[in-house]
């Protein structure tokens, strides 16, 4: 299995060909060096337990349940659309909310498609993104890397789950919000702070099999949850990656990173 470390990046993106989803907003906001978290390339053949289960336990918070049809078309859920327009606020966000909930069930019925439009509402705007980075050409940034990122893991995590993907079923999503940190302004390339959490936890049922594969970044906007990196932060090319794919729920974190 191919490893890649997380870690943060406020370079510029790579260049990409993918199309703009309508309305996502997809955000590596600002980033610096991180703890690594390994993630697993394109097609990780499905082991017993990642490394991940290995460290030590983190503090996390059970955040949601949500769920795909064990067959047919997955389940959806509406959510309002982001405030990327306004500005910025202290605002901390929580795990437990009906908006984190739908993000998170339009996420995973993205994940068993293969369709990553499906989880446009639960990526960071670009409005917003534009806001943040304190780079020449976010909106470019947005475009080449993140979205790009985006789809190519969307794609990773829906072979991962394979010929079972129709039949999964998400139980829960964890995550390590004791581990949120505000990054500052001047940090890791941005302009405007937020807060951010990393390794958060999609827990499933599969055949069941409970597993589970990880968020590699959420950061927040005006109190609201957004991913920003799905399977890795860092990579080394237009590689899709599975974030500590694990038997069981996994172990949520490391903290750190922005």
């Amino acid at each position: 299995m191919v490893m890649a470390a997380r870690a943060c990046s406020g370079r510029p993106g790579l260049v990409a060909t993918a199309a703009v989803l309508a309305g996502l907003g997809l955000l590596a906001a600002g980033c610096g060096p991180a703890a690594t978290h390994p993630a697993a390339a394109v097609t990780p053949q499905r082991g017993p337990a990642s490394s991940a289960t290995a460290r030590p336990p983190a503090t996390a918070s059970p955040a949601v349940s949500g769920s795909a049809e064990p067959s047919g078309a997955p389940t959806l859920l509406p959510a309002p659309l982001p405030p990327g327009t306004l500005h910025q606020t202290r605002a901390r966000p929580s795990a437990g909310t009906r908006v984190f909930h739908a993000e998170m069930t339009d996420l995973w019925a993205a994940l068993v498609t293969g369709r990553a439009r499906l989880a446009t509402q639960a990526f960071f705007p670009l409005p917003a993104y534009t806001q943040v980075k304190a780079i020449a050409d976010p909106a470019a940034d947005w475009h080449s890397r993140l979205l790009r990122d985006f789809r190519l893991d969307v794609a990773a995590a829906h072979r991962y789950l394979g010929h079972g993907a129709a039949h999964a079923r998400l139980l829960r999503v964890i995550v390590p919000s004791a581990g949120a940190a505000w990054i500052n302004p001047g940090v890791c390339y941005n302009s405007v702070g937020y807060w951010h959490v990393g390794g958060a936890r999609l827990v499933y049922r599969e055949h069941g099999q409970v597993r589970s594969i990880g968020i590699a970044s959420l950061i927040s906007w005006r109190g609201r949850w957004y991913v920003v990196h799905l399977g890795a932060v860092l990579r080394s090319g237009a590689t899709g990656l599975v974030d500590q794919p694990a038997a069981g729920p996994g172990v949520p974190g490391p903290a750190g990173g922005c």
